[in-house]
Formats: structure tokens, C-alpha cells, sequence
């Protein structure tokens, strides 16, 4: 463990404040030792001021340096020389690479048109100026296709929304508040660890935790009670609980009738929902059920933590829905320690971001909006798939016909993602890559197995060597990343890299011209929603971080005012209605249910682009669920060897009942597989995962895989019930021993 203390009084040492740029709800504030007299980071540490990293990092972050000056790091643009694939490059200048890559695209425009050009990045950093300033700017004016960054968790934004209003919840420190915290689809320990602390506080003032989750994940092995579901099955657990708490008349009558609307609509519907019918869905017992819902309704307060796992498959956004409608019913809201929380990010709805996106180079076109999740339909040659790509988030919406689909895409610069890892579909992924006819430009650290299908390669800095504002999504503090050490070797900020292909390729607008910190200080500035308000460059200078201006205790719908529009909770939503949904929570079951619809489909462009609903499941396959492994970020840090170590190797856990049947002893080499491919991986037989269900741990490079493949090989393009989200644990598998 770093001793800060050490560094603050050597004079031969400067001291940098920055936050962590990963897809994580911590956001957390770091600080860097550097040496002042050759510039090199020493150390880092969590920012011991900050109210919710209490001057900690996880096991990842904790080891960011040696990410910074690892051998493998990416130093010097390339250009590829070898097949597309093969991640053989020659070194060549910068100037070289963006008078190549602007004349390609120039080509490609004139040839097609701007919407054959496709961007695709999502989340590698969370910094509001690496992950969207510059690179907006740049596609704006060009005109390129749009991409719906939907991969994540767009379904159960959209359940919550419906709703709730807005992804507004309960603070992190005052779940230390609670008294029952339901963790549901969520591993907090791996993936939201500063949440912990305040949960283990309230657990020494009396607290219950109880982890619902297919799994028995290190969150669920540190609770109080671990309540295994099937995957996909949440919403249909959340109706049973409304059921038993309305039929006991354990609700909050008062709240309700004042804050809500719909109940008696809610009341009629649930009354078909007992826990004898959801325990045959989730196979949690039907006792367990009732006495869970009694636990919930009269615990006060009571918090729910839930999480992206359980929103990852069909019907993932109604049972976000459902859920979201259980703090309400119950009065939650108004005590502190008592609601739900997902996500803080919608208090980021108040920023102003026209002046850093600059949404006018547009100049008034519209261009096709392409879903990331059906990235292999878009890469492909086949008007139908291509067409299937397009965006379409809601029931009411409807995809183009194939020959209104636009252009084909042509060319494709990725940044902020490895897709050739993280896609679904991904022999779909890989094949688009390998056309000799689609040009690729990546920017990254290291070598991913995306970067082997570069045309150019071009070298990206990290967190610690730009600057960049990051956007917080589990609590309420913006951070300021200045830069601790100037960029290694020949590597530059996403910023200026898109900053120099505009230039490139001629545009003019002053967008183009501004520097980082003056793009950032003029984002700060345009700032006039009252939120906002102690947000100042000087403030986030002189401490790294601010909070936003809300009241603490933070209780957001104790009186009601939820943003929604009744301004009320919508138990009935009329806005649901009018977008094709059922206006009150139902179960939509998940395309993967057991002897059920979905998976052997085949190669064609038509079974492709219908997805695989509909098709029959084969009696003997298995649920399959792809959780972040402990170590890993989505793909990030799985390429050091620190990391993999810990992992060992690409694993499947598999409950002995399955094990049994299947003749696979423990540590058995496995091959996985459905209609869309297969996967090599090795047996972890444990009762810590449902029987019927399988889990292999993500995301693994495929170039560090056995066979060269991960388990995305065998996930699906479907989309959600909402928000065309990607629905990765709605997976059904075979599994035979190799």
C-alpha cells in the first residue's frame, strides 16, 4: 500500500490529482506521485478527501501505473502490412498516418457518402472530453452514421425512466442508513466496491443484506442471505413481492395515494402474480417469497441496489420497470437510507454539452442511427442485416427496409472499445472485420484483438497523461483529471488525435483549434442550471472534485416531485402506452428460457437478422450468464499479466447436478457451443451457481483464449424489450466435456 504521506513532504516530488477514467459508479479520485526531475509516475492512491473513495482504489485501478509503462503499450502510429487480421503494422509518422487515413475517408465519402463512414466507441474512458468532445465535433461535420452506444444498459434505463422519471436514487452513503438492503443483479465487491463500506456501516447498526443473483458471487458469499434466481426471471419475482405486499396491505396508502398513479390499475394486475407462480419461474420457494416481501414492506428504511446484470437479457427493461415500483409502493422514499439507486447520472441531464459536442456542424442532417449491439449486421454485405442494424428502441419504432438501409459501411474507427472481444455475435464480429474492402482505423493503448484488423493504428494516451472532466454515474461528484506526466513516446489524447483528422481533412470550424483545457474550461463555464452551481474551473483545480448542489441528506421523492410526466410514480404510464408497451409492470420471460425460444440459429442473413426468437431450444442446453470477471473491466486490464494471473484461464461454472449428468469432473477442458459458435473453456464445478445454469466469467481477449475465441462467440445480436440493449445473459448453450 502507497504511504501518501511519504510523498507530500518530498520536495523531490510533485503530487497530481486525477479520477479514474473506467466504466465503474465510483468515479473515483486519485492522486499520482511523480518525480520532478524526470517527470516518471511513482505511486498512486485513492484521494483520501474524497467522501466516497476514502483514499482507496480497487485491486485494477490500485495497479493503473504499470498499465501506463507496460511493454506492450502502444508508442508510435502503425499502418498495417500484413492481412487483415494477422496485427502485422510498419511504423510511420503521425503526419503519415492522418494524410493516409483523411485521404481513405475522402474516398470513401465521395465514393458513398458520409454515412458509410461508422463510429464505434463506448465506454474505455467515462471523461466527457475523451469519450464524446472532439470526436463528436468530428463525425458532426463529416456526417458520418450515428451509433446508439445501447451495449450496456439501455434497457433498464428505459424500465427506470418509465417509471421513476429520470435515473435519480439514493446516494451511497446514505445506504449506511438502511436497515434491509436488497443487492439485486449485483456484485458490488467486484464492480462498485466503494459502496461496501457504507453497507458494512449499516450492518454494524443491525442491517440485513441480501443478494438476489444467479450466482454466489464474492458480494453474495459477504451478505447475510444469498437468494439465487434464474437468469431473467427479476420481474417476475418484483410482481410476486407487489402481490404479497398489497395483499397483507403492508403499502403505504398515504404515499401512494399522494405520490403515485395507477395503483388500483397495479393492484388488479398483480393479483394473478402469487408466490406459488413465481417460485415455478424463479425456483426461489414460494415461502421465501412471502416472508422476503414482509421483510421489505415493514424494514425501515429499506434499500434496493440494483444493478446492469439483471437487465441483460429480452425482457430486461420491464423487470428494471417492475422493480423500480417496489420503493414507492412501500413509502421507501421518505427516509434517508430507504429507495433504490441504478445509476446518480441523472443529475448529468441538467449539464449543457451543445457548446463541447457543438450538435450545429451537423448543419440540419439527420444521419442513420446504427444499434453497437448488431455491429456484425452492420459490417456485413447483406442489405437485410444492414438493415436490422439500424436503431430502433421502442415497439412503435420500425427499421428500414433493406433498400432504404443507406450506404454500406465502408469505413470504421473505433476507440474507447475492443468490439472484436465485446460484441455479440462474434464470428459475425470478426468476419465484417476481415473484409479487405472496409477500412479501420483504431485508436487504443495496446494491441487488442480489434487493433489486428487495423488499417492504422494510432496510439491513445491514458488517464494519466491527459486532461478531461469525468462524468460520475454512482454518486454526485464531477472530478477534474489533469495530467500527471506528459504522454509516453509518441501517444496523444483521443482529443487531439481527432483534432489533427479534422484538420486533415480540411475542416475549418474554430471547433477544431481549441486545446483541451480551453474546451474543458468553457464546458465548466457554460454551466447556469442551479445544480451546478459550486462547479467552477478554480473549485475543481484547487480540490479535483466538486458535489453537485443537493441537499444533504439527499431524499429525492420523499413529497413526490418525480420527474416524470404525472409527476408522480407511474405504476400506470400512458407514455408506455403510446411507445407499444404494456402501461403497467408485466413479466416478459427472457428469449432463453428453459425449454423455451431461443437458440440454434443459423448463418443466413435472414435467421441472422431475425435473431434467434422463435427458434426452438434443445432440452439439454443451458442457461449461460457473462459476468465481468474479478479482475477484469470489460476488457480493459485483461491483457497484463498481473490480472490474467489471477484469473488463471477462461473458466465455465457449472453447478455438480449438471457436472454430474454430463460426465465433467472438475477442471475438465469443455467445449461450449450453440448455433452461433463455440467456445473452449474449463470446468469450475460449484454449487456457488443455479442448477440449469452455467457462468463464464468476462471478458477475455480472444488472443489469450485457448482456441482464440470468448464467450461472446456464442451471444446473441437480440435486442430488449427496451432500448435495444444487448441482452449477453440471455444465452442458451451446450456443454460437453472435450
Amino acid at each position: 500500500m502507497p504511504n501518501p504521506a511519504l510523498y507530500r513532504n518530498d520536495p523531490t516530488v510533485r503530487i497530481v490529482t486525477g479520477a479514474c477514467p473506467h466504466d465503474c459508479p465510483d468515479t473515483c479520485s486519485w492522486q499520482i506521485a511523480v518525480d520532478r526531475k524526470d517527470g516518471r509516475a511513482l505511486d498512486i492512491w485513492g484521494h483520501p478527501d474524497h467522501p466516497v473513495t476514502q483514499g482507496t482504489l480497487c485491486g485494477k485501478v490500485d495497479r493503473y501505473l504499470e498499465r501506463v509503462y507496460h511493454a506492450d503499450r502502444l508508442r508510435h502510429p502503425q499502418r498495417r502490412v500484413g492481412p487483415k487480421g494477422s496485427g502485422r503494422f510498419e511504423r510511420i509518422s503521425w503526419n503519415e498516418a492522418l494524410a493516409g487515413i483523411a485521404a481513405r475517408l475522402r474516398e470513401i465519402i465521395d465514393a458513398w457518402g458520409a454515412e458509410a463512414v461508422l463510429p464505434y466507441s463506448y465506454a474505455g474512458t467515462m471523461g466527457w472530453l475523451q469519450q464524446h468532445g472532439m470526436s463528436d465535433r468530428f463525425f458532426q461535420q463529416m456526417g458520418a452514421s450515428r451509433l446508439a452506444r445501447t451495449i450496456c444498459s439501455e434497457a433498464g434505463f428505459e424500465g427506470y425512466l418509465y417509471t421513476i422519471g429520470s435515473t435519480i436514487g439514493i446516494e451511497p452513503e446514505d445506504f449506511a442508513h438502511a436497515r434491509l438492503i436488497l443487492i439485486w443483479g449485483s456484485n458490488t465487491l467486484t464492480s462498485n466496491l466503494h459502496l461496501w463500506p457504507f453497507i458494512q456501516a449499516a450492518r454494524k447498526q443491525g442491517a440485513r443484506v441480501i443478494v438476489i443473483d444467479p450466482a454466489r458471487t464474492r458480494t453474495a458469499r459477504a451478505a447475510d442471505e444469498w437468494l439465487p434466481l434464474r437468469p431473467g426471471t427479476d420481474g417476475a419475482l418484483a410482481l410476486a413481492l407487489m402481490h404479497e405486499i398489497i395483499d397483507a396491505g403492508l403499502h403505504d396508502g398515504d404515499y401512494v395515494a399522494a405520490y403515485t398513479v395507477g395503483f388500483e390499475q397495479l393492484a388488479q394486475r398483480v393479483q394473478e402474480w402469487t408466490p406459488q407462480r413465481a417460485a415455478e419461474i424463479t425456483g426461489i420457494p414460494a415461502e421465501r417469497i412471502s416472508r422476503l416481501a414482509r421483510e421489505y414492506a415493514t424494514t425501515r428504511p429499506a434499500a434496493i441496489r440494483v444493478n446492469y446484470g439483471m437487465q441483460r437479457h429480452y425482457g430486461g427493461g420491464m423487470a428494471m420497470r417492475n422493480i423500480t415500483c417496489l420503493p414507492a409502493l412501500v413509502g421507501a422514499w421518505r427516509e434517508r437510507g430507504g429507495g433504490i439507486q441504478l445509476s446518480t447520472s441523472g443529475q448529468l441531464r441538467q449539464l449543457e454539452t451543445t457548446g463541447l459536442q457543438r450538435p450545429d456542424l451537423q448543419q440540419g442532417r439527420i444521419p442513420r442511427t446504427i444499434n453497437m449491439n448488431r455491429l456484425g449486421d452492420a459490417l456485413s454485405l447483406d442489405r437485410t442485416r444492414l438493415a436490422t442494424a439500424h436503431y430502433a428502441p421502442r415497439p412503435v419504432d420500425r427499421k428500414p427496409s433493406p433498400a432504404a438501409a443507406g450506404p454500406p459501411v465502408k469505413a470504421l474507427i473505433v476507440y474507447n472499445s475492443n468490439p472484436a472481444a465485446v460484441t455479440p455475435d462474434q464470428a459475425a464480429v470478426q468476419a465484417g472485420l476481415a473484409r479487405e474492402d472496409l477500412f479501420t482505423v483504431v485508436l487504443e493503448h495496446f494491441q487488442t484483438d480489434t487493433a489486428d484488423y487495423a488499417d492504422y493504428l494510432l496510439p491513445a494516451t491514458t488517464q494519466a497523461e491527459h486532461w478531461d472532466l469525468q462524468r460520475m454515474y454512482g454518486h454526485h461528484y464531477l472530478a477534474l483529471n489533469r495530467p500527471a506526466i506528459t504522454p509516453v513516446a509518441e501517444t496523444r489524447p483521443n482529443s487531439a488525435i481527432f483534432r489533427g483528422l479534422a484538420q486533415a481533412m480540411g475542416y475549418t470550424d474554430s471547433a477544431f483549434y481549441e486545446d483541451d483545457e480551453t474546451v474543458l474550461r468553457n464546458f465548466v463555464a457554460a454551466q447556469n442550471h442551479p445544480l451546478y452551481e459550486p462547479v467552477t474551473w478554480d473549485a475543481l483545480l484547487e480540490k479535483g472534485f466538486v458535489r453537485l448542489n443537493l441537499p444533504q441528506p439527499f431524499l429525492p421523492f420523499a413529497q413526490g416531485n418525480f420527474p416524470t410526466p404525472s409527476g408522480k410514480c407511474e405504476f400506470y404510464s400512458e407514455r408506455m402506452a403510446r411507445d407499444g408497451y404494456d402501461p403497467l409492470p408485466t413479466y416478459t420471460p427472457p428469449n432463453s428460457v428453459a425449454g423455451g425460444q431461443w437458440t440454434l440459429a443459423g448463418g443466413n442473413g435472414e435467421e441472422r437478422a431475425n435473431g434467434a426468437r422463435g427458434a426452438r431450444a434443445v432440452d439439454s442446453t443451458l442457461a449461460c450468464i457473462s459476468p465481468p470477471a474479478h479482475s477484469f473491466l470489460n476488457s480493459s486490464f485483461s491483457n497484463l499479466e498481473r490480472f490474467r494471473g489471477r484469473e488463471k484461464e477462461p473458466l465455465l461454472w457449472i453447478h455438480p447436478q449438471d457436472a454430474s449428468v454430463r460426465r465433467i469432473d472438475d477442471g475438465a477442458r469443455l467445449r461450449v457451443w450453440n448455433g452461433l459458435g463455440e467456445v473452449r473453456l474449463t470446468a469450475r464445478v460449484t454449487d456457488d451457481i443455479m442448477a440449469g445454469t452455467v457462468l463464464a466469467p468476462g471478458i477475455w481477449w480472444n488472443k489469450h483464449s485457448v482456441d482464440g475465441r470468448n464467450v461472446n462467440q456464442l451471444t446473441p445480436q437480440d435486442e430488449t424489450d427496451m432500448g435495444a440493449s444487448g441482452s449477453f445473459y440471455d444465452v442458451r448453450v451446450h456443454v460437453e466435456r472435450v
